[in-house]
């Protein structure tokens, strides 16, 4: 099993930033390729951003291109978010994710098969 903890969530103005981070622990980090996935409230779940487990290759929602940036450090075995000219609707929670999967990059959050616990963030206007 692998267990993710969710850290660096917070209030920040819209045109901010803020850095999420996710700690990977229980299994090699190195076979997971990782997502980040966001909930407002009202709202489903949906996909922002996943990398592959060699961080060569990413891929964004159009809502976020250019915005946020999507990395990875196997070696401290993290993954992390960074999300620049924040807007009030990316206010969210924000959950990183883990899959198995060796192909593709999977946008679709069942095919994640370990979840955090979430962080809060909230970009006022």
């Amino acid at each position: 099993q692998v267990q993710l903890v969710e850290s660096g969530g917070g209030l920040v103005q819209a045109g901010g930033s803020l850095r999420v981070s996710c700690a990977v622990s229980g299994r090699t980090f190195s076979n997971y390729a990782m997502g980040w996935f966001r909930q407002a409230p009202g709202k489903e779940r949906e996909f922002v951003a996943a990398i592959n487990q060699n961080g060569a290759s990413t891929t964004y929602a159009d809502s976020v291109k250019g915005r946020f940036t999507i990395s990875r450090d196997n070696a401290k075995n993290t993954v992390s978010l960074q999300m620049n000219n924040l807007k009030p609707e990316d206010t969210a929670v924000y959950y990183c994710a883990a899959t198995a999967r060796t192909f593709g990059l999977p946008r679709a959050s069942p095919y994640y098969e370990n979840w955090g616990q979430g962080t809060q963030v909230t970009v006022s206007s």
